[in-house]
């Protein structure tokens, strides 16, 4: 799925074995600029957080979730953003010394059965070169990014599988700057693993996943496959209070490519590392849970760089018989 997600409460099956459980969700989500054609790929890094693989409460949940992210960018993002526009040609001897800043706001609100809609709240980019500076806004809906998943349980070991894809239909237009969506299909599949000790309170949760990019009709262009992992480590304190750590690791392992790929390879690359803080509220046949993370980027390369935070708020149905801590399944 893109960049959207929900957090959700989850619930522990005393089984042994708990499978065919199935979970699936449809966004409207658009996707950050993170790698790819001219520094914007449809994953997010850091969509999956904590308790990924873990089964979910049966029932109704609404997840709502705001993201900040503050980057910059070198000259190869920059110059990649100009061709496209067509302020510069993209000849070799061109040079074009820049930096491209972004701070982005996203919005999303995410009912975990049914539709899930992801309106998209202002969007803002700017880019200096040897020329001039650039700058434009938009706000609207982004793509179209439905998700399913399956998940088992056995004792503290958990594992899930998932897949995603992307629809292009949010606000883009190859000659402006911001764009909400990214302008091409997209699928992306991968599989999780959680291990949760209910009794100590530690938990470990990794997802892996690839995206293959399809042409971009409008200027085509095929970004490369991504690779991503996600992860978060943590410890429930008390029943409601949750710390740890979280990170991500993304790359581009193949080139870019298409009749309209004016940038040569243009390869991708970017890690994250932060903070997790998390805490569940009773409410009686309901739950909700506050969970906020933090990471700072590092070791880019044709993306943007910088940090970005996740704030999630969720509501989902209490557990028949509280025996563990509560906790996000995922934090966008």
């Amino acid at each position: 799925m893109g960049t959207s997600g929900s957090a959700a409460r989850h619930s522990f099956c005393p089984h042994s074995l708990v499978g065919g459980a199935v979970a699936a969700a449809l966004a409207l989500a658009p996707q950050l600029a993170s790698a790819d054609e001219v520094g914007e790929s449809f994953w997010t890094p850091g969509s999956f957080g904590s308790l990924a693989a873990t089964p979910s409460q049966p029932g109704f949940s609404l997840a709502s979730t705001y993201y900040h992210t503050s980057t910059s960018a070198g000259s190869s993002v920059a110059r990649a953003r100009l061709i496209r526009i067509g302020r510069v040609t993209g000849a070799v001897d061109e040079n074009v010394s820049a930096v491209s800043v972004q701070p982005e706001d996203l919005a999303t609100i995410a009912p975990s059965y049914t539709i899930t809609t992801a309106p998209r709240v202002g969007s803002f980019a700017t880019t200096e070169s040897r020329f001039d500076t650039i700058s434009d806004t938009v706000s609207g809906f982004g793509d179209f990014a439905p998700q399913a998943s399956v998940r088992w349980n056995a004792g503290l070991h958990n594992v899930m599988t998932y897949v995603t894809g992307n629809v292009p239909l949010g606000a883009y237009d190859p000659a402006r700057l911001s764009n909400i969506g990214i302008g091409h299909g997209a699928l992306d599949g991968g599989v999780g693993y959680t291990y949760f000790n209910e009794q100590s309170g530690y938990e470990f949760s990794a997802v892996g996943g690839v995206t293959y990019n399809f042409v971009n009709p409008d200027t085509h262009y095929q970004s490369g496959v991504d690779l991503h992992l996600d992860w978060g480590a943590s410890r429930f304190l008390t029943k409601q209070l949750q710390i740890g750590l979280v990170g991500y690791l993304y790359n581009q392992p193949s080139c870019d490519g298409g009749s309209g790929d004016r940038v040569g390879c243009f390869q991708s690359r970017v890690a994250g590392a932060g903070a997790q803080l998390g805490y569940t509220i009773s409410m009686g046949e309901l739950e909700g849970n506050v969970n906020v993370k933090a990471y700072k980027e590092f070791a880019a390369a044709n993306r943007p760089e910088g940090w970005n935070v996740w704030l999630t708020y969720t509501l989902s149905p209490a557990e028949s018989t509280p025996t563990r801590p509560s906790a996000p399944r995922r934090s966008p």
